[in-house]
């Protein structure tokens, strides 16, 4: 049961990330407290892989890094 908690979790977490970094196109959302709320969930995490995998022609690749490691775990958990 732990572990299907935990697959549910980084489910979760994986279509959050996917509206956050979707959301960041849109000025209007980026200013709304939920967008305010997933940076505070996802900065943390993005900023670290943002130091070694650096913006190509200002396109920030760290969210498909973060998602591809959620997608890993996940399927690590069976």
């Amino acid at each position: 049961m732990p572990a299907k908690l935990l697959s549910l979790l980084l489910e979760l977490l994986s279509v959050l990330l996917f509206i956050y970094a979707l959301g960041s196109w849109f000025p209007s959302f980026r200013r709304s407290k939920f967008y305010a709320l997933l940076e505070q969930l996802f900065e943390p995490l993005l900023e670290p892989i943002r130091r070694v995998v650096r913006p190509v022609n200002g396109v920030d690749f760290s969210p498909l890094v973060l998602l591809i490691i959620l997608v890993l775990v996940k399927r690590a958990l069976g």
